[in-house]
């Protein structure tokens, strides 16, 4: 499929071809909440804690007498019956991480880049970069193009000039090649790739 390629001052800059195998996909829902949920899930904490039985600081005498009393046979103040007692089978540190394969995850990028595709919010700038890290030039060009929300992903490293310029814009993100994912993807109204960004990202995906 061909694609418009824009410069930062809305010029155009001629066309690029992307591959349909990665961009034009018939975007799947199942995938893309599955890709979701591994990444936020491998994101969680996981750091909730509880006392059990063994931890509570309540003295282990016996107390009352086993027989006679007309009540439960108790020995242990620390037991989960009582307030202040340890908490039976409570949260403890764990990781909430779950596995998902290589050729799943690729495809769960592709289906993303194809859901961008599909809405007609993905766009090709032919390079991000500044000549000098100047926030107001970045967000004056962003307020022309009409970007809000929107996920800028570049070739191998990102432009430092611009990478500074957009750190202080609310709702630029930057990323390089590397940190494409599905979940930031989605996130934002749109996806802006550079054309070093698109040739990095159909040679990691086929």
């Amino acid at each position: 499929m061909k694609a418009d390629v824009i410069k930062l001052d809305a010029g155009k800059a001629g066309s690029i071809d992307l591959d349909d195998a990665i961009f034009g996909l018939e975007p799947r829902a199942d995938i893309l909440h599955r890709m979701v949920r591994w990444q936020r899930a491998a994101a969680q904490a996981g750091t909730h804690k509880v006392k059990g039985r063994s931890e509570t600081s309540y003295s282990t005498k016996k107390m009352y007498r086993q027989k006679g009393t007309g009540g439960a046979r108790h020995g242990d103040k620390n037991a989960p019956i009582f307030r202040h007692g340890g908490v039976y089978k409570g949260p403890t540190p764990r990781s909430h991480a779950h596995d998902l394969t290589k050729k799943f995850r690729k495809l769960g990028l592709k289906h993303a880049l194809s859901a961008k595709a599909a809405e007609g919010n993905l766009i090709v700038l032919e390079a991000a970069e500044l000549a000098e890290a100047k926030t107001a030039v970045l967000a004056k060009a962003a307020k022309e193009l009409g970007w809000k929300r929107v996920l800028i992903i570049d070739g191998a490293e990102v432009n430092e000039n611009f990478a500074k310029a957009a750190r202080n814009i609310e709702g630029i993100d930057v990323l390089p090649s590397i940190g494409a994912n599905v979940y930031d993807i989605l996130k934002r109204d749109t996806l802006v790739l550079t054309k070093a960004a698109v040739e990095a990202l159909e040679a990691r995906l086929k």
